[in-house]
Order: C-alpha cells, then structure tokens, then sequence
C-alpha cells in the first residue's frame, strides 16, 4: 500500500490520529466490551455478554462513516496505529446548532490525554466545520474521570437531572455540562472558563 504522508491531516495532532472505522475494528470492540465498570459509565447500565457477532456487526455497520443513526464514528489510533478507542460526534441539531460527542478509551490508554485530544479535534470540526453552535453532554453521577475531562475541554455544569439512570439497585443523577463555541474560542485564546453556577460533583 502506498505509504502515506500525514504531516498536513487535519484528523492529527502530535500524539493521535482519527480515522473512520474499518470492519476489522471488531476485535478491539470486543475486547472493550468486558470492561464491565467502563460500559456502566458509558450505557449508563449493565449490558448482556458481549458476542463476536455483535462486535463484527458493531463494526461493519458504521465502518466507512456509512452509520445509519445519524452518527459520525471514528477511531482512535495511535501514530504508530495501534488502536486507542473510538470517538463519535451525535444527536447533532442543525437548525439549533446543538451536538454531543460519545468517546471511548480503551483501558491500558486512559489517563494519558488521548480522550482531550479526540474531543479537542471533534469540537474544532463542529464549531469551525460544520457551523454548530453548542455542545451539550452529560455523565454519570460518580463518572470523575469523564467529568474532569469535558471541564479541561472548557465545559461547563450546567445542572443536575436527579435519579434518570437505575443501576446496581439504585437510582442516580445524571450531570449536565455545556460548552458554546464562544466560549471555546476563549479558552482557545487562553481566557479562563467562566465559574459554574453548580459545584463540582463530590
């Protein structure tokens, strides 16, 4: 295959690369599928046993940015290829200019930035690309690693929605963040988030 050049891609920055999902993603689907603490965190439940044919149809079905819900699907991989874990940009409302990003970090990768820099690069393309105007998103109650990530992005909590999710026998909250373009624009020029009017989650 003819080697590639990526020193002018867009979908790169000094330590990850985006690229759309290829069917052979599956096994890397399938291995994330057992870290049963991660998918709580990110279904907000507790899923069935993870299957090769759900993994292999998970893959083929949004390989080539060909997702049929609306859904624009990538992995992360690292400059060396290796896969980190995936990244999506959804729920985008082109007449409100609203959008959310869905991210997945593999475990032996998490902790070393990767997921900032894949929400960085989807945010950049919704702002300056696609013209959207905010970013709405939310985590679990008790999610501090993906709470602390979407403030570092320069997100703000907005609120609370008291016991949306039931999981291990109890109900829980459901913690609103939000970032408009303005705002990031700010941060991208080095002025300080503006303070929530909700504290941080404890």
């Amino acid at each position: 295959m003819l080697q590639m050049d990526y020193s002018h891609y867009y979908w790169q920055d000094e330590a990850i690369r985006l690229r759309a999902i290829a069917p052979e993603d599956w096994e890397s689907c399938y291995a994330s599928a057992f870290d049963t603490p991660a998918r709580q965190m990110l279904e907000c439940a507790i899923e069935l046993p993870p299957t090769l044919s759900s993994a292999r149809r998970f893959a083929e079905e949004n390989a080539d940015f060909l997702s049929s819900n609306r859904r624009i699907m990538f992995t992360i991989e690292s400059l060396n290829e290796d896969i980190i874990g995936g990244v999506n940009l959804n729920s985008m409302d082109e007449r409100n200019g609203t959008f959310s990003i869905g991210i997945v970090i593999d475990q032996p990768h998490r902790g070393k930035g990767f997921g900032t820099r894949a929400v960085h690069m989807l945010l950049k393309y919704a702002f300056f690309e696609r013209r959207l105007h905010k970013f709405n998103d939310y985590v679990l109650e008790g999610n501090e690693a993906s709470a602390a990530m979407l403030r570092k992005v320069g997100c703000v909590q907005e609120g609370v929605r008291r016991q949306v999710f039931y999981l291990n026998g109890k109900y829980h909250d459901s913690i609103l963040f939000g970032l408009t373009k303005d705002e990031y624009i700010d941060q991208l020029r080095g002025l300080p988030v503006q303070d929530s009017t909700f504290p941080p989650i404890t």
